[in-house]
């Protein structure tokens, strides 16, 4: 007889790799009886507030199978930060109230930082209202912030998309610089964390092949530093390609590009540094410039996913399932890194009290003194992380990507408004 069923959902930014996380999980519960169905929150924690709950048990097993080479939250994810259970005791109760309903003993939440914040305070409430509920965190997180894992499953393939652009678009501005183009700065995300902007850092396979500069959240924007810099560049190599991180901020604190908005999880939502940067060039050195944003495209291209990002997506899907199975509660599947010199990878654990809002930042080491690049240690990190092609089915020319149902379950408790 199986057991009780696993609530799954997916939060935050989604990857090119998530549903590769997906995969594992509910192909892991089908090979397990100590467990029921996964019953897949529409729209993250929303969907369990709200009682819509996706029964992933009506989705063939071709499809299940195809999410791994699927981008995007096949769910549907959000960004919804739970607060403390003091704050929002109605929101804790409408869980237990849902998980009751519907049999689920099992949460396993996939996100980065807040989401496993999520799950740990998931984890210490339903303990204190009888009625415990497993949690486990699955990490996810194209910035590769998260604590204690060697990297984030979601980064790799982000890292890759950035290098391969890096590659093509400086060899298209070489191509132009003589009479046309000399500079081109390209915005990739990382707010407080600089590891997507430094993964461009592999495309530089010569001393003067881009990029040139790059500019991380963990170094002080220094206007007049970076502006010698780039007319430097222009000079001795003809052109300049700049590779800056969203993040980018002055001494002070203060971001180059500051939307002045905020998201729902009362973060500073950026956006416009390539722009802002472009203006300071042009203003200085009169070049023309061309600038773009990689922002959605380079989380969504499964295309040109590396093969470890989706094996280490899947490991930790699976992982989370095996820890469940042997009784672990509120704790987290980790990547750890073997001490070799050929990279090797296997699945960790670490209590989600100890990752919940924490930013793993850039060691200083791999970043160059002068801080405009990557040194040798952060090439030999990176490097590893977006080797491998795990290339989806192509249909017509255009990749074949899993479209699920996505049939809800019979609601059982009355409505609720999540705001």
């Amino acid at each position: 007889m199986s057991g009780k069923n696993v609530f799954y959902a997916q939060s935050g930014g989604v990857t090119a790799v998530i549903n590769a996380s997906a995969c594992g999980v509910i192909e892991a519960v089908q090979q397990n009886r100590q467990f029921g169905k996964v019953l897949a929150g529409k729209n993250g924690i929303i969907g369990a507030l709200r009682e819509e709950l996706i029964d992933t048990s009506k989705e063939s097993k071709k499809s299940i199978a195809g999410l791994r080479h699927t981008p995007a939250g096949a769910f549907g994810s959000c960004r919804y930060k739970l607060k403390s259970a003091a704050e929002a005791r109605a929101e804790y109760d409408r869980l237990i109230a849902v998980f009751k309903a519907h049999n689920i003993g099992y949460f396993f939440y996939n996100g980065g930082g807040d989401s496993q914040d999520t799950a740990n305070k998931v984890a210490e409430f339903s303990q204190s209202v009888g009625y415990p509920i497993t949690c486990i965190g699955i990490p996810k997180t194209v910035d590769n912030d998260l604590p204690f894992t060697d990297c984030s499953p979601g980064f790799g393939s982000v890292a890759k998309y950035v290098a391969v652009s890096t590659r093509e678009a400086g060899l298209d501005v070489a191509s132009m610089a003589a009479s046309s183009t000399k500079i081109f700065v390209l915005e990739v995300m990382g707010r407080h964390a600089g590891w997507i902007a430094a993964a461009a850092g592999l495309a530089k396979d010569d001393p003067l092949a881009p990029p040139h500069i790059i500019l991380f959240p963990e170094i002080a924007f220094d206007k007049q530093a970076f502006l010698k810099r780039v007319a430097q560049t222009v000079k001795k190599v003809g052109y300049c390609v700049i590779v800056a991180s969203e993040g980018a901020q002055y001494a002070d604190g203060s971001f180059v590009a500051d939307a002045g908005l905020k998201d729902a999880f009362g973060h500073t939502q950026l956006g416009g540094v390539a722009p802002s940067l472009v203006d300071m060039i042009k203003l200085e050195h009169g070049f023309k410039c061309h600038w773009s944003v990689a922002d959605y495209l380079q989380r969504a291209a499964r295309h040109i996913a590396s093969a470890t990002d989706v094996e280490q997506a899947y490991a930790v899907g699976q992982a989370a399932v095996e820890f469940a199975a042997a009784g672990k509660n509120a704790v987290m599947p980790t990547i750890v890194r073997a001490k070799t010199k050929k990279y090797t990878w296997s699945i960790g654990e670490v209590a989600l009290s100890k990752v919940a809002n924490i930013e793993k930042k850039m060691p200083r080491g791999f970043i160059t003194r002068d801080g405009f690049g990557i040194t040798p240690r952060a090439v030999d990190y990176l490097a590893p992380l977006i080797r491998g092609e795990d290339y989806p089915p192509y249909v017509n020319g255009l990749p074949a990507y899993v479209r699920l149902k996505n049939q809800l379950v019979p609601k059982k408790l009355p409505r609720f408004i999540v705001d």
